[in-house]
């Protein structure tokens, strides 16, 4: 009988961490969904001073609820070079002081939030005729269910109150501040949640189970275990992003140990914090990054110069073997196998793409003829592995293949000839425009700059989703993605808007650039439209492809009324 209640004491725990995590996700992913492309131009624009990049970072911590997802969001920048090292890290610092409140917040509520959240949430997931409207139900659903798992641990944890077995073991990490700092740190790495963890240690806390120096430990180590989340995530990224990941968990890592040293000292200056134990707690986590913050942020130069000079660039001495191929001539008797094969190689076209396109967005602001090259001879790459991928089903279409294998041919040709097209925007059309813009020595005005760099922003955003539906074939995504399509139509457009307004008002800057500006946004928007065929597929196979959106001939279409429509605005300018 007693091993029967410990199973199922352990499932209740188990079950209540596991929708604690989970809810965390989906409030995140909701935000990610809705809000990701407001929160990339925020962070790009936030960098005129470090304590507004702090700021700014906070704030997209708070609405993300994760400083892990702020970090990938900035590594992005950083490693095309449009953020520098020490603002980059002026933007994970305030995310972390931004995920402490969100865990200040979860721990205040109403009873009439639970109800009132699920009532909006799910109203507007399952009625709302709008993606963003159906991601902003998701995130009330996620805010609710978070604190429906909170109850669900108080009320599964109540009964230890009276184990004396739990409780030696409670008392044990209370006595024991170096085992409580691992446990909190290893667990935030595992939940991959910091904020998830200190809503499990503060709840426990204020269950009485847990002594709050116990708790501070474990909250210091989820410190420490949640700066770790965004070192393993970045290990792929280029130096630049990860000398600010590094030394973000540097410094996290160093403050953590010396707080963990005083309170062994002196666990009574947890006292300042609060009267109860979980506000002190609490309370902790919070003057933990706000310290750490504001004691960093005035040594951010210093600090961004020893991140360059202990992690320099070195050059890859394997890229002169050239890149490898997925496509193998073995498999073409396997023909599933085959199409595998095509698809990694079609996946690795897709992020060649991705490198070059981040890299060209440089060049407007700053002309370099390195980086132009190695964007040309990256293109010539994929237009080889085009050239290959063709050759290779065309030996394979020579077999004999079933329906779906025919039609999943067909498709995979298709997008590796939009990747195609996509890399030739790139290589050719975006960079000629950006040298053009060096050659003649002009420069886009301030508003026109800010409408190339936000618009590159958002399409580098869809290319990025498109190569992780090429990898998740998940539907939901994909009407996303296609669903994004129509956005940066309708954002193009209005910036063409905005342009022809200045050349209006007679801005002589708008003047000199207008072909560019105007070419750079066409350029980009069918980019956009090359990558947004992966999720056409995909819909089409789950039997919900969007009524509004377009077949591949119906692109085609599209774009020849795009050039209708540049040859009117062209003869609008010369008459004007």
């Amino acid at each position: 009988m007693q091993d029967t209640q410990i199973i199922l004491f352990m499932l209740h725990i188990a079950g209540a961490a596991a929708l604690l995590i989970w809810s965390v996700r989906l409030v995140r992913t909701g935000v990610e969904r809705a809000f990701s492309t407001q929160l990339r131009l925020w962070l790009r624009r936030s960098t005129k001073s470090r304590f507004l990049a702090a700021g700014m970072g906070t704030a997209a911590a708070v609405f993300l609820q994760s400083s892990t997802a702020v970090a990938i969001m900035v590594s992005n920048f950083v490693s095309r070079g449009s953020i520098a090292t020490a603002v980059g890290l002026a933007i994970l610092l305030g995310a972390d002081v931004g995920s402490a409140i969100v865990a200040q917040i979860l721990l205040l509520r109403q009873d009439f939030l639970v109800p009132l959240l699920l009532l909006v949430g799910v109203a507007l997931f399952l009625r709302g005729d709008q993606p963003r409207s159906r991601q902003v139900g998701r995130i009330l659903i996620g805010l609710a269910l978070i604190f429906v798992s909170l109850d669900m641990i108080r009320a599964a944890t109540a009964p230890l109150l009276d184990s004396t077995s739990t409780l030696a073991v409670m008392q044990y990490l209370g006595r024991d501040g170096l085992t409580a700092f691992a446990i909190g740190a290893i667990f935030a790495w595992v939940v991959h949640s910091s904020v998830a963890a200190i809503l499990l240690v503060v709840t426990l806390v204020a269950q009485g189970l847990l002594p709050a120096y116990g708790a501070a430990a474990m909250v210091l180590g989820a410190n420490l275990g949640g700066a770790f989340i965004a070192y393993v995530l970045t290990l792929a990224s280029p130096i630049p992003a990860r000398r600010m990941v590094v030394f973000n968990l540097v410094l996290r890592g160093g403050l953590a140990a010396l707080v963990l040293i005083g309170l062994t000292l002196n666990a009574a200056a947890l006292g300042w914090l609060g009267q109860a134990e979980a506000r002190q707690v609490i309370n902790l986590h919070l003057a933990f990054n706000l310290v750490l913050a504001l004691l960093s942020l005035p040594l951010l130069g210093p600090i961004a110069q020893l991140a360059e000079f202990a992690m320099p660039e070195r050059s890859d001495p394997v890229g002169e073997l050239g890149p490898a191929t997925a496509l193998d001539d073995s498999a073409l008797d396997k023909p599933d196998q085959a199409l595998v094969c095509t698809a990694r190689e079609i996946l690795a076209m897709g992020q060649a793409i991705e490198i070059m396109l981040r890299a060209v967005g440089g060049l407007y602001e700053r002309w370099d003829a390195a980086t132009a090259e190695g964007i040309r001879k990256r293109g010539e790459t994929v237009r080889k592995m085009h050239f290959d991928l063709k050759l290779f089903l065309a030996r394979l279409n020579r077999r004999e293949l079933d329906e779906e294998g025919s039609g999943r041919s067909m498709e995979l040709a298709s997008l590796a000839v939009s990747f195609d097209a996509a890399a030739e925007l790139v290589s050719r059309n975006l960079v000629e425009l950006a040298k053009r813009l060096h050659a003649q020595g002009v420069a886009f005005s301030k508003p026109g700059q800010e409408e190339i760099s936000d618009f590159h922003d958002r399409v580098l955003g869809n290319v990025q989703l498109a190569l992780n539906v090429m990898m998740t074939q998940n539907p939901e995504e994909a009407r996303e993605l296609v669903a994004a399509k129509d956005k940066v139509r309708d954002v193009e457009q209005q910036m063409q808007r905005n342009h022809l307004g200045r050349l209006r008002e007679g801005l002589a800057e708008s003047i000199e650039t207008s072909s560019i500006h105007q070419e750079t946004l066409r350029a980009l928007k069918q980019v956009n439209t090359s990558f947004t065929m992966v999720g056409y597929p995909i819909l089409t196979r789950t039997g919900d492809l969007l009524s509004s959106r377009l077949s591949g001939a119906d692109v085609q279409s599209e774009e020849r009324a795009d050039d209708r429509a540049k040859k009117r605005t062209k003869g609008k300018r010369s008459r004007s």
